[in-house]
């Protein structure tokens, strides 16, 4: 099952299980950690006294009391001390410790704020890092939803040199997109020879009933004939190929059984992500879904940023789109 990076609050979050960031005491705080308690009530805090703490990189689990989840996974980050103190390793191991906590509870969903960014003073572009290398690394084995709570803005922060980049290529290949191409169309049009453009716009209008009939015999490889060729061509199996994607297994499993399924872009290029197309395929790949790439459109031209640069990691790729406020590939 796939990550979501989300905005909102989350002690709002219907999941099976959120993740506090705690102290080492257990016993409340400030930012997450209070807003967790305060929103669970007193009980949360009568039943962590019974913890007797918890070692920085651990974590432990209590019920969720008026919390609208099943479980508080209390998970205690480093303090940033410049990053020589093992403070990249105890913070996975809040991550991974979590989630196996989770698992052990048979958990099918959890949530998680971005431990350690707050008054712990973690750089919250490394912090986005930790979080998302070890939960790509669980979901690659496991079969759970994970979601990465952002409560504002302030709270997330990709790489200040990606970010750049990549604001700079949007800036160099963006086209507005307020722009009518009808118009545009029609100006090159009047800009011909009158039976030129009497040619073009009737080559466009008319079609031979034949033609019509040889095309309708010639149908094209459907989305997902061409999807699964190409996994078949990769070499990967069906599930290496989902997860890769980041999408769920049941969608995938109706892509596979309906060769005419109609997946969204997000979705399309998701697939054309994991495979590691190159731009010209992930554009066939679209067509076969009724999709191009614009650059009228700043999530397709961050894609094709990436896909230039031959990063297919879909999760820094989701990591850059959150951060320009564009929809996510596959969750």
């Amino acid at each position: 099952m796939p990550l979501h990076i989300v905005r909102n609050d989350i002690t709002k979050m219907k999941v099976d299980a959120i993740v506090n960031a705690a102290n080492p005491s257990l016993l409340g705080g400030g930012g997450v950690d209070g807003a967790i308690h305060a929103a669970a009530g007193p009980k949360l805090l009568q039943e962590c006294r019974t913890l007797g703490g918890c070692e920085i990189g651990d974590a432990k689990i209590t019920g969720a009391c008026r919390l609208p989840c099943k479980y508080v996974i209390h998970a205690v980050g480093p303090i940033w001390q410049g990053g020589h103190f093992h403070e990249k390793e105890l913070l996975e191991s809040c991550y991974r410790t979590s989630l196996e906590l989770a698992k052990t509870q048979e958990c099918e969903s959890i949530a998680f704020p971005l431990i350690s960014s707050g008054i712990y003073g973690y750089p919250k572009d490394q912090a986005l890092k930790v979080a998302m290398d070890v939960i790509r690394d669980f979901l690659f084995v496991n079969e759970m939803q994970v979601y990465l709570v952002i409560f504002d803005k302030a709270a997330y922060q990709i790489s200040e040199k990606i970010f750049a980049e990549i604001e700079e290529y949007i800036g160099d290949n963006y086209v507005d997109a307020h722009t009518d191409y009808r118009c545009e169309s029609m100006r090159m049009q009047m800009s011909m020879p009158p039976l030129l453009r009497y040619d073009v716009c009737e080559s466009k209008c008319l079609m031979p009933e034949e033609d019509l009939e040889h095309k309708l015999m010639h149908i094209d490889e459907s989305f997902s004939e061409m999807l699964l060729r190409k996994i078949d061509e990769k070499g990967m199996t069906d599930a290496e190929c989902y997860k890769k994607a980041n999408i769920d297994r049941k969608l995938f499993s109706k892509i596979r059984s309906n060769p005419q399924y109609k997946p969204s872009k997000p979705t399309s290029i998701a697939f054309a992500i994991a495979l590691e197309l190159s731009l010209e395929e992930t554009e066939d790949m679209l067509r076969k879904a009724g999709f191009a790439l614009s650059n009228s459109n700043k999530f397709d031209i961050i894609i094709e940023y990436f896909i230039n640069r031959g990063n297919y990691n879909i999760y820094e790729i989701n990591e850059a789109l959150f951060a320009f406020d564009q929809s996510l590939l596959g969750a």
